[in-house]
């Protein structure tokens, strides 16, 4: 190996051993950073999804349990008369998050067909929780009248129109700017219907259960009152529901929660999963 010198003045420093790199060399080198970045950035993405899912998920039990809180406070859930009127036509529960509020087209829910005639997002149930009297948005809780003790149940994080978190118009989304939807057990019979996740084509299980149990759906959905399962009534055995549409913001009423076949209800954030 060759030493080099550099000279200065009448006298040499030697500077030491030095060998350049070939283009080969360079090119192998290239070639393995490349290769390790390629293996790299998916896991990374990875882990970042599953973190914003375990955010969502955090999100959806605080929701849960601000929920619980105002019940055992008050003895109702917070709801608008004009939800309660609607459920008590047929004795049941009402899913807020109805109206498309989020940014992905294919987002789109509605309670069941009349005697049901009023559909809202979940601003409404925020409003309530995070004791916002302004009439701005909605005037569900004008003057504390939905939460008399100004109790804050929620403590969400407010954001822009559209944004993750509450927005402008008290919408709640997730970390990918969807709406969270929220069923209530309004008629206190400890089954919670909720206006997407009751649908047959959503819930039933195919292939069924060994042994066969046609009643029992997906995600721990049970529909008691039709032996086939072939209703649209599967229901919750609990008070309160709420899910996230996930990552894709997708939903689909012809398309199974789980299983085989599922397609893009496949990845929704389940507060009963």
């Amino acid at each position: 190996m060759k030493t080099t010198f550099i000279k200065i003045g009448n006298r040499k420093s030697e500077i030491g051993n030095f060998k350049a790199f070939t283009l080969i060399e360079l090119l192998v080198v290239i070639s393995i950073i490349a290769i390790l970045a390629g293996l790299l950035l998916p896991a990374l993405a990875a882990a970042k999804k599953q973190a914003q899912k375990t955010q969502v998920k955090l999100e959806i039990s605080q929701l849960v349990t601000a929920i619980q809180n105002y019940d055992s406070a008050y003895s109702r859930f917070p709801v608008s008369t004009n939800a309660q009127i609607d459920a008590s036509k047929v004795g049941g529960d009402f899913t807020y998050g109805t109206i498309n509020t989020g940014p992905q087209t294919t987002f789109a829910l509605q309670n069941p067909a009349p005697p049901y005639s009023y559909q809202a997002n979940n601003s409404e149930v925020i409003a309530i929780l995070m004791d916002i009297t302004s009439t701005t948005v909605t005037s569900v809780n004008m003057n504390h009248q939905k939460n008399p003790q100004q109790t804050l149940f929620l403590n969400a994080k407010m954001s822009g129109s559209t944004d993750p978190g509450v927005g402008r118009d008290l919408v709640y989304r997730d970390l990918w700017g969807n709406p969270y939807v929220i069923s209530m057990d309004l008629n206190y019979d400890e089954q919670c219907s909720d206006a997407f996740y009751c649908l047959h084509n959503v819930s039933y299980q195919n292939p069924q259960p060994v042994p066969a149990a046609p009643q029992q759906g997906y995600n721990g959905l049970f529909n008691p009152t039709d032996l086939t399962g072939a209703s649209d009534n599967f229901l919750y055995h609990g008070k309160v529901m709420v899910w996230s549409a996930g990552p894709d913001g997708k939903i689909d009423p012809l398309s199974p929660a789980s299983g085989v076949n599922a397609g893009v209800n496949k990845d929704n954030i389940l507060s009963w999963q």
